[in-house]
């Protein structure tokens, strides 16, 4: 099999070749990000498997890089390593706020065609971390599957899928096990050659366990279950992307127990969909549903026909997002000070030494 077609294998389409036709030269290579190493990148290109470093410094701000990512590397002269030139524009990207002060989008994967939502049916369930992860899989532009694993652990599994279907309307379920083997044939429909499918959930989930059931042996390390909660232990420490035996790609991450939304324009309005359509109904057109008379929403929580702790996870993730959106604001306004700071020092040192050149 030549690179070209392995590239394929890896996602290489249309999309991307009519990109590559316009934008890059002739002394440079197609490469998809496969292993995110922190300042490492390992990628896949017509060269083989390589090591490239991640932009740094400013650079890291104009060119993020991930997993799922397609770029176009510039060769290394003699000794040195290829350089990466630019990133392709992407299909889809699951991203969230990074931890820590600083205002800054993490892209977790990108260019991925599905996303599993893991989350398992021990007692490390948890529907309101569910909608979080549904939200920002909407916002990705990938297709979001639910995903509840080890079944085999489960007593009330009807009752969870009821929660999983009103809290994820419209979205396939699928119930499997590692252990029994139940569900695995059903979500392999999602793989096929050159199509991506990310696993995202919270730590000791499962998502190491079905990476290596559906590559049929073991590519990742994996820990048994802590006794006392149920929760598996977290083995996966980097972003890497696997290609199956029987064809498709496989992305695993690290586990995420909480997940900061970085936007949510469509995806909250799906997943709080019954929320919106509430307030449409509200008497006034900018009620606060607090002590508005004719409050729809209200009335909903009093009849028990909207449940107090999805209302509660609905204001929560309004007032997170309104105070993400705020601290953009702030940094773009500073974006914009130095800017005009810079343009201001580039004209004043232009026009000293225009006068410079005309006194002598």
């Amino acid at each position: 099999m030549n690179m070209i077609d392995i590239l394929k294998d890896y996602g290489w389409d249309d999309y991307f070749e009519n990109q590559w036709i316009k934008k890059a030269p002739k002394n440079m290579n197609p490469a998809r990000v496969i292993a995110d190493y922190g300042q490492k990148l390992r990628v896949i290109s017509p060269k083989g498997e390589m090591l490239v470093n991640r932009p740094l410094g400013k650079h890291e701000y104009e060119m993020q890089v991930a997993v799922g990512d397609w770029l176009a590397l510039e060769a290394g002269h003699e000794r040195q390593e290829s350089i990466i030139s630019f990133v392709l524009d992407r299909k889809s990207k699951f991203s969230r706020a990074a931890a820590g002060r600083e205002v800054k989008e993490q892209i977790v994967a990108a260019n991925v065609d599905t996303v599993f939502l893991i989350q398992s049916l021990n007692k490390d369930f948890n529907i309101r971390r569910l909608e979080r992860y549904m939200i920002a899989a909407w916002d990705s532009g990938a297709m979001p599957i639910v995903v509840l694993t080890k079944s085999d652990l489960c007593d009330n599994l009807a009752e969870k899928i009821s929660i999983v279907s009103t809290t994820c309307p419209g979205v396939d379920i699928h119930v499997i096990s590692c252990v029994t083997g139940e569900g695995i044939d059903e979500i392999k429909k999602y793989f096929s050659p050159g199509k991506t499918v990310a696993l995202l959930g919270s730590s000791g989930v499962g998502k190491s366990t079905l990476v290596n059931t559906l590559a049929g042996k073991e590519l990742l390390q994996t820990k048994e279950i802590r006794e006392g909660d149920d929760r598996g232990r977290h083995t996966t420490t980097h972003r890497e992307l696997f290609l199956l035996p029987d064809g498709g790609l496989i992305v695993d991450t690290p586990g995420m127990r909480t997940l900061a939304l970085w936007e949510a324009d469509t995806g909250i309005d799906i997943v709080f969909g019954d929320i919106e359509e509430l307030a449409k109904q509200c008497r006034f057109h900018d009620c606060r549903h607090n002590k508005e008379p004719g409050c729809a929403v209200k009335e909903a929580l009093r009849s028990g026909k909207l449940e107090y702790k999805r209302w509660q996870s609905w204001l929560k993730l309004q007032k997170e997002l309104a105070h993400i959106e705020a601290k953009k604001e702030v940094k773009e306004q500073l974006i914009e000070k130095r800017w005009s700071r810079q343009v201001k020092k580039n004209h004043n040192s232009k026009y000293s030494a225009v006068n410079w050149l005309d006194m002598n």
